[in-house]
Order: C-alpha cells, then structure tokens, then sequence
C-alpha cells in the first residue's frame, strides 16, 4: 500500500527535476536509477548488519556505493562525478543482477548542475526499502503520474480500468498471458495479482506450490516497440516479486518472429492512432490495414488458443467505422470470438486525451455458444471527466462488473444462449433483452442477436445503435 510520505517525495523529487528535465518519461527513468541504486544499497546494508556481505556494490565498486555518496562533506561536483560515473559503469558490476545492468544500460545524467543532482538525491536518501514490494507501490506511483507518450497515441491505462478488465476475463494459474503492446506492464502486474489473490487461503497464505509460482512468471509475457517501455516494464515487473520478467522489445505488427506464438489471456491497450503514412505491416494479418488500432485487434484476436479470452480497450473507430478494413475487423470478430461490448465514458483517459473508447471482450469459447452479443454501458468510473479527475461518488464499474460477469456464467452455463428466456434467480432477462442483478435492479445490459448486428453488412457494435 502506497503511503503519503512515499507520495511526497516522489512528487518533490519530480518538482526537482521539471526544471532540468521536462520529458515525462525521462523523469520517470532518472527517478528509476536513483531509486534502484539507493535500493541495492540498502539491501547491502541490511546483509552486513546481519552477518552477511555486501552483494552489489563490491570491490572496485566500493566507492561508488550509495552511502559515500551522501557522506557528509562531500562537494557538489565531486557528488556529481561521482554519480555519472556509478551509474554509467552499472552495466559492468557483475555483482548485479543482470536485469539490473540492462536497466542501465545507456543510463546518463541529462543535465550538468550539481545543485540540481544534490537536491535530487537528498530526496530519494530518504526513500528506504528494505524489499522490492514497498519499492514496487512507489515505483506504480511514479508510472501513474507520468504523462501520455500522446505523439504515438498511447496514454497510460488507468488502474483501476486494467484491475476491472483483469476481474472480468479473470486469468487463470496456468494460462499464457500476452500483452502485445504492454507500456510500463500494467495489465502483465495486475493480473499477477488477480492470480496470487485466487490462490491465497483464508489464512492468507498462497496456495501455489514452488512448480506453480515459477510457471506462473513464465507465463506473463510482454511486448513493446520502445526500449524506454521495455527498460519500465522490466523494472516494475522485477519490483514486483517476478525476478526473470519476459518483456521483449518487439514490433508486433511489423516483425514476424512471434507470430506463432500463441496465449490463452490477451489484455492490452494498444496504440490509438498511426504513424504518418500508416503502419506497414506483413502479410500474415487477416484484415489488411494500415491503422494500428485495428491492426492490433487483429492480431490478438488471431494469436488466441482454442478457448482463449481476451480483455482490449479500443478507440471509438473500431466500434462503428465505416472503412472496409474496420467493417471486416468487426465482421471478424462477430463470428469468430466477441462475446460482449464494455462502453466507457469519454475522458478516462483524462488529462491526456479525450477520446472515447470501449473495452472488446473476446472468449472463442463462449461466443459459440450464444448467437447473441451483450453491450454494457459505464456512465461513471467513479471519477470526474475534467482534466484532474477528481473522485466522486457515482461509479457504475462495480454494477457492471458484476453484470458481466453474471451474463458471462450464463453463458459457461448454456442459459444465456436465447436470452429471452428467465435466465436464472439471480440474473433475469426481459423481453427487449434487458437485464439486470436482481440486487441492483439498476443493470442496463442489453443484448442483440448477430444476425441484426450483421445487417446491412456495418456490424456496428455500437450500444446505442440497438437501444
């Protein structure tokens, strides 16, 4: 659990650095090795207060250890060569792990003032960590807060927007998890944690045994096109108790050496908009575009296994579009795997954009079972639509969320195949397809035969279509 002091601090130490460094992302990445650094040094300190020795920073390496850094008396300039040279030579230090040479690796200092530096790292000193879990709930804080790479049309997932996709599609101990444009690893951590929770007792104690843990890790497997997201996602990853992360830097829609590998989970939330002039993809997609968004729903819907689900946030453009390549994604996955349609309310994504967007959820299982797709339709995710998202009362995720998951039952139950029939006691379905929790009496799920959402050849899968 992130606390208040652990939030100052990062924030002060971004107030620090704005003036010098004013990317986002670079921030994030200089608080990384900062946080990192001092980390490793705590860890040292605890070893040797218990008897132990000094693992990362050794020999030549010696001097270079966080607490000669700060040791009082020491000049600004001699702190700042200092620290350039540490951080620079981190790759070399064979005694640390080798994720943690590799997130150094091209690491430098982007800007030459000592003051800056000194009043920087007087700041993360008092960071002090004694396990990488307290250092992960900071370390979330910090990617929360960073802004929108908006120039390539990926704006961060909010969290609790990933948590409620993740309890929904509802990943299992022993499924491949795929995230093909995964950022900073939100969907990948998150739903580590949805796992880890399932199988922990009354007691609070996991039940997953050593075969299953490490299975588990493996499992949860991450591309990205950026190196800076790679290097984030590792680090979040690893702070987060999964030491060997699986986060690759990969093209998904350009590079073929993936395309056979396959996941029984996706989730992800993949670039909104294209490069000028489009993507220029290979020829194993089924929908020949050159629009990421829909090249990305592509390629998850197409990378399932038998019986695979699959979690995914899309722009509006997908859901009613009238372009052939967007009628021909829709048509796609009408017939081969969508089971329901999550519309959110414009500004979720606030600050960084306005654009309205839906979450497709995908089970190649279940859509056979069922010649109907339900629509669900979030008014309030418990947040303000201005640009600082307040909260506020009114949330509907949890209403719908058990809507969803409710309908989904039905349909692992075979009830909910013709829903104009009493589906059960606890989910009832009137006669225009409407449904709702017999606790809220508040569900404003709706479900459409595919045959009219076919018609007219537009597959629409626009809610307010069919109301």
């Amino acid at each position: 659990m992130l606390d208040a002091e652990t939030k100052r601090r990062i924030d002060t130490a971004r107030d620090i650095l704005v003036g010098k460094v004013p990317d986002p992302k670079s921030q994030v990445e200089q608080i990384t090795f900062a946080l990192i650094y001092k980390f490793m040094d705590d860890i040292d300190a605890i070893s040797e207060e218990l008897g132990g020795e000094r693992d990362y920073f050794t020999g030549e390496f010696t001097r270079y250890s966080w607490a000669r850094l700060m040791q009082p008396g020491l000049g600004g300039h001699e702190m700042f060569n200092t620290y350039d040279e540490a951080i620079r030579r981190m790759p070399e230090n064979g005694g640390l792990p080798p994720l943690f040479r590799d997130i150094f690796s091209n690491a430098y200092l982007p800007y030459r003032d000592p003051e800056t530096l000194r009043a920087f790292l007087k700041v993360i000193d008092g960071f002090t960590y004694d396990h990488s879990e307290r250092l992960g709930d900071a370390f979330e804080y910090l990617l929360s807060v960073m802004d929108s790479q908006g120039d390539a049309g990926q704006f961060r997932t909010p969290r609790h927007i990933i948590d409620f996709i993740v309890s929904i599609v509802d990943p299992k101990k022993d499924d491949v998890i795929l995230d093909p444009a995964c950022g900073t690893a939100g969907f990948l951590i998150s739903s580590y944690k949805h796992i880890l929770a399932a199988n922990t007792d009354a007691d609070g104690n996991s039940t997953l045994t050593p075969d299953e843990r490490k299975r588990l890790a493996r499992n949860l497997l991450g591309y990205d096109i950026s190196p800076d997201m790679v290097r984030l996602s590792l680090v979040n990853m690893y702070l987060h108790g999964l030491v060997d992360p699986h986060i690759y830097e990969y093209d998904t829609l350009t590079s073929e050496e993936r395309w056979n590998e396959f996941a029984d989970v996706i989730l992800a939330n993949p670039p909104f908009m294209s490069p000028k002039g489009g993507i220029r993809p290979h020829n194993r997609f089924s929908v020949q575009s050159r629009r990421s968004e829909v090249l990305f729903v592509d390629y998850m819907a197409e990378h399932l296994n038998a019986g695979g689900r699959a979690g995914i946030i899309v722009p509006e453009g997908i859901i009613f579009q009238r372009q052939n390549a967007h009628k021909q994604l829709r048509k796609k996955l009408l017939e081969e795997s969508l089971v329901a349609v999550v519309s959110l309310p414009a500004g979720v994504f606030n600050p960084y954009s306005g654009v309205k967007t839906s979450i497709l959820l995908l089970d190649k299982a279940l859509a056979r079972r069922t010649d109907r797709i339900a629509f669900f339709k979030v008014e309030s995710d418990g947040f303000d639509l201005g640009a600082q998202r307040r909260p506020i009362e009114q949330n509907d995720l949890l209403r719908v969320r058990r809507e969803i998951i409710a309908y989904l039952q039905l349909l692992r139950e075979g009830d909910a195949a013709d829903s104009t029939q009493p589906a059960s006691a606890s989910f009832v379905a009137e006669s225009r397809a409407e449904y709702v929790t017999e606790d809220s009496r508040q569900g404003n799920g709706l479900t459409i035969e595919k045959e009219r959402v076919a018609e007219n050849e537009e597959y629409s899968l626009s809610g307010e279509r069919y109301r």
